[in-house]
């Protein structure tokens, strides 16, 4: 390919399923639609380091696509790349949404927390270690509890923001993280104690 030259859609595509020519057609893509990806992210309350991010993952996203034979031209590959940037970015909002969410929970919690008998030191620290264990069930684990004991959310919720099959799964799966949530922290009778004051 030569530098600088235009290349239409087709070519572009056949640069990306082309292992040795992979790189010329990232280089393109980049300098083709790297401007208007960056303003598409950082007029919708993203910063020129989300911009970065969002563009890099959103590129290596699509050419997985193409590899894979999902891209079927229905749109040009400038709408694609577009949409699929926005949708990106709209995900990362809302996650970044639920994080804040959760947050102000956490400080909630531990603001409760601090307006009890034992001491405020103690507190935090136990809330600290239920956190910390929270994270080492895993990220399935971790999800589904914070989603129903946090966020108060309904078993029906919960499905539409993971994977499983059906609500029973969800309830069998909360069970039994739950389960491993109490044998992890049954030694320790201050974390233990925590956990019944936030989780009702």
């Amino acid at each position: 390919m030569k530098k600088g030259a235009p290349i239409s859609d087709q070519e572009l595509l056949q640069l990306m399923k082309e292992g040795n020519e992979i790189d010329d057609a990232i280089r393109y893509i980049y300098s083709e639609y790297h401007e208007g990806l960056s303003s598409l992210i950082t007029y919708n309350s993203g910063s020129w380091e989300d911009a970065q991010d969002i563009i890099q993952e959103s590129i290596l996203c699509f050419i997985q696509i193409v590899k894979e034979g999902k891209f079927r031209g229905e749109s040009s590959i400038k709408t694609f790349l577009y949409s699929l940037t926005r949708n990106i970015w709209l995900n990362e909002l809302k996650k970044r949404g639920r994080m804040e969410k959760r947050n102000k929970i956490f400080e909630e919690s531990r603001d409760e927390l601090e307006n009890s008998t034992m001491d405020g030191v103690e507190k935090r620290e136990a809330n600290k270690q239920l956190l910390e264990i929270l994270n080492e069930l895993g990220e399935g684990c971790r999800k589904i509890l914070t989603l129903f004991y946090y966020e108060n959310l309904s078993m029906k919720e919960i499905l539409m923001q993971t994977e499983f099959e059906n609500e029973q799964v969800v309830r069998n799966k909360k069970h039994k993280c739950l389960k491993q949530l109490t044998e992890t922290i049954s030694n320790n009778p201050a974390l233990a104690e925590n956990l019944k004051r936030i989780i009702k």
